[in-house]
């Protein structure tokens, strides 16, 4: 007699409990995502050619999974063409035969330029995670917002008139002479961070309350946060009456307004002004606050523990944006067995 199989869905995507082996990790995404609907985004937005052979182009899912390898092993377009040519579990998850071989470096390069030209990686981080939002992985009971430096190598060198923006105060300038080379990321800008001075750009996250990321927004270093708390709300879908957590350099009567319009609660953190210190409630409700405002500082911290994130590898600010995307995408996925996992157990 058939032994009758009773496996739950969180049975099939937390088999082997562990995302270390490769192929088990690629098992669990392809079982949790509908490819075909993301399929579609891309072939939308995506125009395949001829090769120089004649024959037709790859297929923009194969491409788009190459970027998801990329972007979870810390990749260059050169080491995930050979990882892909060498890995059976790499082509595998990428849909290729044995007999295969993966695109080259430059037309994944071609691919990321026309998809980010078409904005179309927007849609597909929405796309995966309304898909992820259907397993109830992510849960939108409330919502966290912050920002953190993206620091890029394609920095000024030697002695430059630098215009440099203290973090969250007003601009001062440092005076030398110089004038940017061709090789600086001239869309990028500086910032002063404590006694540091950083150039880059700034990744904007609102994230749920377990640190899944729910929307990006991408500027240069030295935008203050406080000056766009609703262009970075936007870039997520939230619903009303939720809590939005922030730390206290996002408060302000501007954003406290903004928060009402939009229908969401102000979990700001409270600050002491001159004179005024916090009173018994507002440190309370700071503490209270701070149990779960956090995770969004953790979700930073794994991206660049994980991914080797934190550093630009693009030039200009569209570029970075599909890797705040990237990143965020692949943070999400990566995390999503785990979250399964625990939510079976509850």
């Amino acid at each position: 007699m058939k032994k009758q199989d009773n496996s739950t869905f969180a049975d099939i995507i937390c088999d082997l409990r562990t995302r270390k082996i490769k192929k088990t990790f690629f098992n669990q995404v392809n079982t949790l995502l509908n490819w075909n609907k993301i399929s579609n985004i891309i072939n939308n937005h995506y125009v395949r050619g001829k090769s120089a052979t004649g024959l037709p182009s790859y297929d923009g899912l194969l491409l788009f999974k190459m970027c998801l390898l990329q972007t979870w092993y810390g990749l260059s377009d050169y080491e995930v063409e050979d990882r892909v040519n060498d890995s059976l579990s790499f082509s595998s998850f990428c849909g290729l035969h044995i007999e295969q071989v993966a695109p080259d470096h430059s037309t994944l390069s071609r691919f990321r330029t026309a998809m980010t030209k078409a904005n179309a990686y927007e849609l597909l981080f929405k796309e995966i995670n309304q898909q992820l939002e259907s397993h109830q992985i992510i849960v939108k009971k409330g919502a966290i917002i912050d920002a953190s430096v993206i620091d890029t190598p394609l920095k000024p060198k030697g002695k430059t008139n630098y215009e440099v923006t203290k973090d969250r105060e007003d601009q001062q300038e440092i005076s030398a002479n110089k004038v940017y080379a061709d090789s600086v990321d001239k869309e990028a800008s500086w910032l002063k961070k404590g006694d540091r001075y950083r150039y880059g750009y700034k990744k904007h996250y609102v994230t749920d309350n377990e640190g899944l990321v729910l929307g990006v927004f991408t500027t240069k270093a030295s935008t203050n946060e406080i000056s766009i708390l609703e262009e970075v709300l936007n870039a997520a879908d939230l619903p009303e009456n939720i809590p939005l957590k922030a730390d206290k350099g996002y408060q302000s009567e501007k954003n406290a307004q903004i928060l009402k319009d939009k229908k969401l609660k102000n979990h700001i953190l409270k600050k002491a002004k001159k004179n005024k210190p916090l009173t018994s409630w507002e440190t309370k409700f700071n503490k209270l606050v701070g149990k779960t405002r956090f995770k969004v500082e953790r979700t930073f911290g794994g991206i660049k523990r994980w991914f080797n994130g934190g550093i630009a590898r693009y030039r200009g600010i569209k570029k970075m944006h599909t890797q705040n995307l990237l990143e965020a995408t692949c943070y999400n996925l990566y995390r999503s067995p785990g979250i399964l996992m625990s939510n079976s157990e509850k």
